[in-house]
């Protein structure tokens, strides 16, 4: 399968893409829940650029992966597939989009190559600016957000 490839994103928009095409009603409610503006009326609204093309019904997450992978300013893309769209909170997948494949010298990085970070987590559409903003800054890095899912009873992230 060959993904198209997107073009257009703003350099500080989050990439949302659809990856399920079963139910219009929650693609809807994703839509309008990442594109609110984030916090009070003083804070800036949120900037998203929506995937919707049924040229991604289907994609597996390393598919959307490496599809996106290419933008060299996106250090996370979200997904929104199946679960997504079944969930009542619309659980976005976040994927981590830096990733380093190099061969790890186990005299050093033997921690690091029996338990490897996370590569992907749940967060509410609410959360989606949160993540985006500071992983574009560098502030928290995707394996802390990730864990900060894991601790949620769901799994899922939510905004604080």
């Amino acid at each position: 399968m060959v993904l198209p490839e997107i073009v257009g994103r703003g350099e500080y928009a989050a990439l949302i893409v659809r990856t399920d095409y079963d139910d219009e009603a929650g693609w809807r409610a994703v839509a309008a829940e990442v594109s609110k503006a984030c916090g009070t009326d003083s804070e800036p609204e949120a900037l998203v650029h929506l995937v919707d093309d049924p040229e991604w019904a289907g994609a597996a997450p390393d598919a959307v992966r490496a599809a996106v992978s290419r933008d060299v300013e996106l250090g996370v893309v979200f997904v929104a597939d199946g679960a997504t769209m079944r969930s009542a909170h619309h659980a976005l997948l976040a994927l981590d989009l830096d990733i380093e494949d190099e061969d790890l010298d186990p005299m050093y990085y033997q921690e690091l190559i029996d338990s490897p970070p996370a590569r992907e987590f749940r967060t509410t559409p609410a959360a989606v600016y949160d993540v985006h903003a500071n992983l574009s800054l560098a502030n928290v890095d995707f394996d802390e957000f990730a864990e900060a899912a894991l601790a949620d009873p769901e799994g899922v992230l939510r905004p604080v």
